[in-house]
């Protein structure tokens, strides 16, 4: 007679053999292998929610039964995956959601709206607020011309949405507009007015693309469509001076909303530093001194995640009645011990560079583009070495999706990683003012969530190297800041709004320059003060 925990391992096996196909959500009915009482028996275990009836969501049994991670991670992957149940390929994403995009945003959606000949206009309600609704339309783009995002949604293409969306989107996504109008392609976009009979909107994209820097092409479209006898009469329809963007219109959208992200936060963070007195470092042996007073050794854990998936050695433990949702009390103890360790020789990486730009009067964005790669490779070294990750590990940027925790902003993906993390640098070497450089680099590679883990203490270090070369302090986001610190980023890259952001650096910029922290480190786990580890040698 199988025990309970066999019981749960064999149905742990087939729910392991459906996600090694590449799926996560789905339709019970569709999967007949996954039987009633395999899948009682996981929700049971928490292996698997329910997001509506007869649809279900792989879980980590081991996150809080609030955590919107995982949903989050999986939202577009249950729409593409329902709507293709209801309607097999004859759907397609609203007009508004496909230019989001196709510009390179890359946050939640909290509502999708799918537009379908046989839908009902039915809202669907989902997890965590979220929601799809099933809107009916008359007619579609042509199944051939429609364009799959990486989670299988099916988007409009960019001239085709364009022409359809209202002269509001222009209003309230302005970024997303202008990097659209940028990237389309002028015989696309003139063959989706003519196609309709648009000549309103014809206007509307004539000025848009005058707005957008292309004169020529915009001259080019009114000429043609009043020789297609059109009357045109051209407006621009974005209400606001746009930033610029520089580079190729051609170039990666997301590099284009970086480089647009940079240039609209700017000025928020210079008002912000206004009034925070930098003085150009001289003493180098002082400088050092006092960043090294100022070490804490605590470093927050990565906040990205992967979706969680079963293994084989999970089954194995269930098996035989070894598994347990939280983690070991020896594996969490060697994992802090090993990040603090990289932590501190990295930190050590950091001083002896700042010493260098400060000794040299080197350009302190060129010497981090220089050294930045082997900041990742020290940090995580002793982990390697520990056995606890794989030299692989070290190569460099990820090479899969990362989330992170309970955030609507979704990390740019893999690809879009390689072409960001270069044009930040270039970003960091172009911008004068040392704050900005220090809290937009913060942000920006935060935004970009390059690596598996380690980002946000990266993104810290980045942070100070870039104040201290500056002439202000090494500043330490506390943990009774983390909070303020992780709704602050999240209203940067949902939002576009960095003055949360700009804020809390700048007030702690300036408490820190005024009055140092102690030289303590702040548990998260426990919120309590404590000696770090290993400060005797520091």
């Amino acid at each position: 007679m199988p025990t309970t925990n066999e019981k749960l391992a064999a149905s742990l096996s087939v729910l392991k053999q459906i996600q090694d196909r590449g799926v996560s959500v789905f339709q019970a009915s569709a999967l007949p292998e996954l039987t009633r009482v395999h899948r009682e028996r996981l929700v049971r275990a928490n292996f698997l929610k329910a997001v509506i009836p007869g649809w279900y969501m792989a879980n980590n049994p081991a996150d809080d039964a609030g955590d919107s991670t995982l949903w989050y991670a999986s939202m577009e992957a249950f729409v593409t995956a329902y709507a293709n149940a209801r309607f097999g390929s004859e759907w397609e994403v609203n007009p508004e959601f496909s230019l989001l995009r196709h510009s390179g945003y890359t946050s939640i959606g909290m509502q999708i709206v799918i537009h379908a000949t046989n839908a009902n206009n039915q809202l669907l309600q989902l997890p965590h607020g979220c929601s799809v609704f099933l809107y009916q339309v008359k007619r579609r783009a042509s199944t051939a011309r429609r364009v799959p995002s990486a989670s299988g949604l099916l988007l409009i293409p960019v001239s085709e949405a364009l022409v359809r969306v209202g002269a509001s989107f222009f209003e309230k996504q302005p970024l997303a507009a202008q990097i659209a109008m940028r990237q389309v392609d002028l015989t696309d976009l003139i063959s989706a007015l003519l196609a309709g009979g648009h000549s309103v909107i014809g206007g509307r994209m004539a000025g848009a693309l005058r707005a957008v820097g292309r004169d020529d092409d915009a001259s080019q479209l009114v000429a043609t469509l009043k020789a297609a006898d059109y009357v045109v009469s051209e407006s621009n329809p974005f209400e606001q001076a746009l930033v610029a963007i520089s580079g190729r219109r051609n170039e990666s959208p997301y590099v284009q909303r970086i480089q647009a992200m940079w240039a609209a936060m700017r000025s928020a963070v210079v008002d912000r530093f206004a009034d925070i007195p930098a003085q150009a470092p001289r003493d180098v042996d002082a400088l050092i001194d006092d960043i090294s007073a100022r070490y804490v050794a605590d470093a927050y854990h990565s906040l990205s995640i992967e979706g969680y998936r079963v293994n084989a050695s999970l089954i194995e433990k269930v098996r035989n009645g070894n598994w347990s949702p939280l983690t070991h009390p020896e594996d969490k103890e060697t994992q802090e011990a090993m990040a603090a360790k990289g932590y501190a020789e990295t930190h050590k990486r950091i001083r002896d560079l700042i010493r260098q730009v400060v000794t040299a009067s080197d350009n302190p964005a060129e010497a981090l583009r220089r050294d930045f790669f082997q900041w990742y490779v020290t940090l995580f070294s002793p982990s390697v070495a520990a056995g606890i990750l794989k030299p692989a590990d070290l190569a460099g940027y990820r090479s899969s999706q990362v989330f992170i925790r309970n955030a609507l902003h979704v990390p740019l993906g893999p690809e879009a990683v390689r072409d960001c993390m270069p044009a930040l640098f270039d970003l960091l070497v172009a911008e004068e003012h040392p704050g900005v450089r220090a809290v937009l680099g913060h942000f920006i590679f935060v935004f970009i969530h390059p690596y598996m883990d380690g980002n946000g203490r990266l993104s810290r270090f980045l942070m100070n190297c870039m104040l201290t070369t500056g002439g202000y302090p090494w500043t330490i986001v506390t943990v009774q800041s983390r909070r303020l610190y992780l709704a602050a980023l999240e209203q940067a890259s949902t939002y576009g709004n960095i003055v949360p952001f700009a804020d809390l650096i700048g007030g702690l910029v300036a408490s820190q320059a005024a009055q140092p922290l102690e030289r303590i480190t702040q548990r998260p786990e426990s919120g309590e003060w404590t000696a770090p580890p290993g400060a005797a040698g520091l």
